[in-house]
């Protein structure tokens, strides 16, 4: 399996956004237009999706919604272990529903994306690895979705990923 892994775009500031929700806080319009450049750079290299899944907060699922635009996918599925908070082990019992499937690509936040990304690849559930918002990186796993069993491919950086678009 492949898993994509997609740090939500420039989303409002939560210094801005109180008293409001922060689970609600929107991205910003340029954050929408960057991630659509974006999209079409990771749509490059990695052409085709088999599942589309996000955080169900509102900058995680506008993310993936363009994502969804630009791989011509149906709306995200909601997946609550992609939340803010939510530990690795948690999030690997849903990938491992996905098992079947060969491209998994999810949108979250950090740190809980770093965190998951070192425990799939280091075993150790503490955060060694951050994505820039509107960044990826793409990981490999063999059959077994556990701690430090995969493998990093790539990372890459907002910016790289439009000027591949």
């Amino acid at each position: 399996m492949e898993l994509l892994i997609v740090r939500h775009a420039i989303a409002e500031e939560p210094e801005t956004w109180v008293p409001r929700d922060d689970d609600l806080r929107p991205l910003t319009d340029d954050g929408k237009k960057k991630m659509k450049e974006a999209a079409k750079g990771l749509q490059s290299l990695v052409p085709k999706l088999d599942v589309l899944a996000s955080s169900p907060l509102t900058r995680a699922m506008q993310t993936a919604a363009i994502l969804a635009k630009v791989y011509e996918k149906p709306e995200p599925l909601s997946v609550d272990s992609l939340a803010p908070g939510q530990h690795p082990p948690a999030f690997a019992e849903w990938l491992r529903t996905q098992a079947a499937r060969k491209v998994v690509a999810v949108v979250g936040h950090e740190p809980s994306l770093g965190t998951i990304i070192s425990w799939l690849t280091a075993g150790i559930e503490q955060s060694f690895f951050e994505l820039g918002k509107g960044g990826a990186c793409l990981l490999t796993l063999g059959e077994r979705i556990d701690a430090g069993e995969a493998m990093m491919e790539w990372a890459l950086r907002p910016s790289q990923l439009r000027a591949l678009g």
